[in-house]
């Protein structure tokens, strides 16, 4: 059975979701994402979202609402006449009116293994924290934050140095793939939902830019999980003289190595730093306005030696 669909989304997480609702034969009736960004150095353009552009090679009804809470944008909701909606980090809160419209519900796509890590950095945080797996979900929206009841699950290990960037690469297509069958199953009357339990919730808060200094002081393991956590996107970064005065420097990669000094301390050329317990080495940096390299040739152009403090 052909479903009528609202799909809601904005960034590149996504874009494989709409795509393969689409290939499913299912008709997209309207696409909701968020206004386009103001691009460029005075801010003139106007940058549309991933989910904006494919859905205009698709030729499918863009709709951009800075929200949905008032009645002229949920009467325009409710006029799409959908048989559900699909929700997948579309960025605005949808009041109980936008949740009961689509006859069939509100289905959203999140990136973990509910109830853990509700909200909007999943993949971040489960790097972060060191989880050994995640996975995607497919949930009936209610009006509480990811707490609705769940359709179907699928579990994903975390690589011990994947990063967030890498994650979020492997669950986008695994989780558009999800969706589908959860559509599928939905159109037969087939998909049957399991509620949430509270054991175990946690929140997964935007990211803080306060969070992505380097503490060289603590332990090396979650230090590691920092750096994969955010990135490629914060970045954790620390600051280092290199000449003409401290100047920041993110921190794309690292290993966990064997290694010990005083906290920050560059202890060999290789990119070896202590840390309050153990030591990391640095893989991949860059550097204010250029482009990402391995530690030798950011060691090479930055004149670093061993014995020099990383802050």
């Amino acid at each position: 059975m052909t479903l009528r669909i609202v799909f809601m989304g904005t960034p590149e997480f996504a874009v494989p979701t709409l795509s393969e609702i689409v290939g499913q034969g299912h008709e997209v009736v309207a696409v909701y994402t968020r206004a386009p960004k103001p691009a460029g150095r005075r801010g003139l353009d106007l940058t549309p979202s991933p989910v904006q552009r494919l859905a205009e090679q698709f030729a499918i009804p863009v709709l951009t609402p800075r929200t949905l809470r008032d009645p002229a944008a949920q009467e325009a909701f409710a006029a799409q006449g959908a048989d559900v909606a699909v929700v997948v980090a579309y960025g605005l809160i949808l009041p109980k009116p936008v949740l009961e419209a689509p006859a069939l519900g509100c289905l959203n796509l999140h990136a973990s293994l509910l109830p853990r890590w509700r909200g909007a950095a999943p993949i971040q945080r489960a790097v972060m924290a060191g989880d050994v797996q995640t996975g995607v979900m497919v949930m009936a929206m209610e009006e509480g934050l990811d707490t609705g009841p769940v359709g179907m699950a699928e579990r994903v290990a975390i690589g011990a140095d994947e990063t967030a960037g890498e994650l979020h690469d492997r669950l986008a297509p695994i989780g558009a793939g999800l969706m589908a069958r959860a559509l599928a199953a939905l159109s037969r009357g087939a998909l049957q939902f399991t509620p949430q339990s509270e054991e175990g919730a946690l929140y997964a808060a935007k990211i803080d830019k306060a969070e992505a200094r380097i503490d060289w002081g603590k332990p090396a393991a979650e230090l590691h999980n920092l750096v994969r956590g955010l990135s490629p996107f914060p970045g954790a970064w620390f600051e280092v003289d290199l000449g003409r005065g401290p100047e920041r420097v993110k921190v794309l990669r690292t290993t966990r190595a064997e290694g010990a000094g005083a906290p920050g301390t560059l202890l060999d050329e290789t990119g070896l730093v202590a840390c309050g317990q153990g030591a990391l080495r640095l893989v991949q940096v860059q550097r204010a306005g250029r482009g990402p390299v391995g530690f030798d040739e950011f060691r090479r152009g930055a004149r670093l030696e061993r014995g020099n403090v990383l802050a």
